[in-house]
């Protein structure tokens, strides 16, 4: 049986690159903010653990050279993790072996211009159907055994998460439609496909998402700059509305924004020259 981590609470880098800057940098179990000028390794430092973890398999096996993970527990040897990034590339720039998926989900996503941020959500889309198949068969157990309270709470957190994305762009009158299983909206008597949004909208809508279908289990979600199309009232309630959406994520982001850390999270910020040596 796979034995999953909790959290990460160490990374340490052998050099960042050539042969300069050790990093070692303890970890909160639940928010880490990374701060520092441009060019002083904030995106290097995520993108080298990211990539070691997306070889897949066991850790630290497949862990790039030099890249070390400490987790809790200490014998876990597979982490859960998502990976929100700020730019919005343009599809051609997906990986070849991605080219056939590609080809059947350009017709699908054309509406909103073909970005890698559309293909992102697209494939969140069939997530997010698992995810409620999964949740409703839990919630009929539960009602078969008469536990009724147990059912309810397990629909909360969808409720919650179209309540928030309702209240988040409520100013353009967007409304989440809830009588379908995939993700649409209604704007003044329109339907509207998530890659129709704006990128702002876009780019809040995929960060929920990939919190919700993770369906309250511990994982690590690292987020690289996630404010750069977001509105700044936004930009302060992200780290709540992650932590809402599922308690048991821990957060590692890098971020230029002070608006990131106003809802109290300034304790959580480490400047990069503080962990590099």
């Amino acid at each position: 049986m796979q034995k999953y981590a909790d959290y990460i609470k160490r990374i340490e880098i052998d050099a960042l690159w050539s042969g300069k800057k050790h990093v070692v940098w303890e970890l909160s179990p639940r928010v880490n903010i990374l701060s520092g000028i441009n060019g002083q390794g904030k995106s290097t430092i995520i993108n080298k653990v990211v990539k070691g973890l997306s070889q897949g398999g066991e850790f630290p096996s497949h862990m790039l050279k030099g890249v070390h993970i400490d987790v809790e527990p200490e014998d876990a040897r597979w982490i859960r993790y998502d990976m929100i990034r700020s730019i919005d590339s343009s599809l051609s720039q997906v990986i070849a072996d991605e080219e056939g998926v590609l080809r059947q989900v350009l017709p699908v996503i054309k509406g909103g211009g073909g970005s890698l941020l559309d293909f992102q959500l697209y494939q969140l889309q069939r997530k997010y159907l698992d995810y409620q198949v999964n949740i409703g068969n839990r919630i009929i157990e539960q009602l078969q055994q008469g536990n009724m309270d147990a059912a309810q709470h397990l629909s909360q957190k969808k409720s919650r998460f179209q309540d928030i994305v309702d209240e988040l762009f409520a100013e353009t009158g967007k409304k989440i439609v809830r009588t379908e299983n995939e993700i649409r909206f209604t704007q003044i008597g329109e339907v509207l496909l998530p890659y129709q949004l704006s990128s702002g909208e876009k780019q809040m809508l995929a960060i929920l998402l990939t919190v919700l279908v993770e369906d309250e289990q511990p994982y690590v979600l690292f987020m690289d700059e996630p404010e750069v199309s977001l509105h700044i009232e936004w930009q302060k309630r992200l780290i709540d509305l992650c932590l809402e959406l599922n308690p048991h994520v821990q957060i590692i982001l890098t971020t230029h924004s002070p608006a990131v850390v106003m809802n109290g999270w300034i304790d959580s910020v480490t400047e990069v020259s503080d962990i590099t040596l």
